[in-house]
């Protein structure tokens, strides 16, 4: 293998970890718990649907950015002239809403395991961040540390697993006979795990490593498999053992739900390992979070400006985060709010993107095959039912209230 070969082999399997770390934050683990204790087995059938919809949307929109060698605003730009505009305000706005319950993720984590008031475990989780940014090779080292942490989160959390022995058969069951009530759950785990910057996080990565363009399909269709496979598992494994936790009829917190799910299921060392893992989480989501905002700024051969942009992102939201820990608004809150509104708007981004995936003037050469745009629609059929079905009592309530 040449340096060349072995680069990019760096560059997608980094870009793969930065999309899976992203979508794998601290929002995910609390939603997940909360969900998995009060539906049970039924979330299963949630988690099939964000796995579903996954898989179209990243396959085409690692397909459409990389070929084009265009970025999300750029790609939106050629669809419908100004809508760029729209989609970095709505990427920019909702990731920095996220990075404000990442930063309180990071916070929290330190403050179980080490005592750390609030405010320093931020501080300092945001501080490492700004080093990783201002290191001469900041890519090369926001790839291993995506890496080494998406590893470490995977290997952790399938130990919980092993130790909670869950009912695999009933989950199983559930996937196609959910409860009642489902959809929000559904919808709140799709905008978190998918929606606003994590959809184009890992494609924007492949960018700035130079890898684009149709000679490069077979990297750009591998990298984008790597990050949904490395979700996938992730996801699936933190429910199973959560659901095992579930069975035992343990009670939670509302402060701490996830720390308290795996002390119950492996005691002391549980709760290190749950503390370990949300911290990881949550530090690589700010890390990803940072990045893919301050990309769709599009500043190629501007590295050192896009650093310190970078930099400013991850001091702005840390401001903002200890503004709200002092006023003691629960990150929570935030984190299941910002991916209610990334589910809702999930229809617009994918419909741009599948629309791009037919525009001869972006795409040039290329010619997208019929099962990417049939695995496309059907995650767009998804994510439309899903956001139709979270708003329509809001909107039958407004009508009905009318004279």
């Amino acid at each position: 293998m040449n340096d060349t070969q072995r680069q990019r082999r760096g560059v997608s399997s980094g870009a793969a970890f930065l999309m899976a770390v992203s979508a794998i934050g601290p929002g995910f683990l609390t939603q997940t718990t909360q969900f998995t204790f009060q539906f049970g087995a039924s979330l299963a059938f949630a988690i099939l649907v964000s796995l579903i919809i996954d898989v179209g949307g990243q396959l085409n929109t690692w397909r459409v950015i990389a070929v084009s060698g265009k970025r999300g605003n750029e790609v939106a730009d050629a669809v419908l002239p100004g809508l760029g505009w729209v989609i970095t305000a709505v990427v920019i706005v909702g990731s920095f809403i996220f990075n404000l319950g990442n930063l309180s993720g990071c916070a929290l984590a330190l403050e179980a395991l080490l005592g750390i008031p609030m405010e320093v475990g931020a501080t300092a989780s945001a501080l490492l961040g700004v080093v990783l940014f201002l290191l001469p090779r900041m890519m090369t080292a926001v790839d291993w540390f995506a890496k080494v942490l998406g590893v470490g989160m995977i290997v952790m959390t399938f130990y919980v697993l092993v130790v909670t022995a869950p009912p695999v058969g009933e989950a199983a069951r559930h996937v196609f006979w959910p409860a009642e009530g489902i959809a929000y759950p559904a919808v709140t785990l799709v905008g978190g795990t998918i929606g606003g910057y994590i959809m184009f996080s890992g494609a924007h990565r492949l960018l700035d490593g130079g890898i684009s363009g149709n000679e490069q399909l077979g990297t750009i269709t591998w990298a984008s498999v790597q990050g949904i496979l490395i979700t996938g598992i992730m996801r699936v494994v933190v429910f199973l053992a959560l659901l095992g936790v579930a069975q035992t009829g343990v009670t939670l917190s509302q402060r701490t739900p996830v720390f308290d799910a795996f002390r119950a299921a492996a005691g002391d060392l549980g709760f290190l390992l749950s503390g370990l893992i949300f911290w990881a989480a949550a530090i690589t989501s700010v890390v990803g979070c940072a990045y893919t905002s301050i990309s769709f700024l599009n500043l190629r051969e501007r590295d050192w400006l896009r650093a310190w942009l970078t930099v400013a992102f991850i001091v702005a939201s840390l401001l903002v985060t200890v503004t709200l820990q002092m006023a003691e608004v629960p990150a929570t809150t935030l984190l299941i709010g910002a991916a209610t509104i990334n589910g809702v708007l999930m229809p617009v981004i994918l419909g741009m993107i599948l629309l791009a995936a037919y525009r001869r003037s972006l795409m040039g050469d290329y010619r997208q095959p019929v099962w990417a745009t049939a695995l496309g629609l059907v995650a767009w059929v998804g994510t439309v039912g899903l956001a139709g079905v979270l708003l329509y009592p809001l909107l039958s309530s407004n009508t009905g209230s009318q004279p």
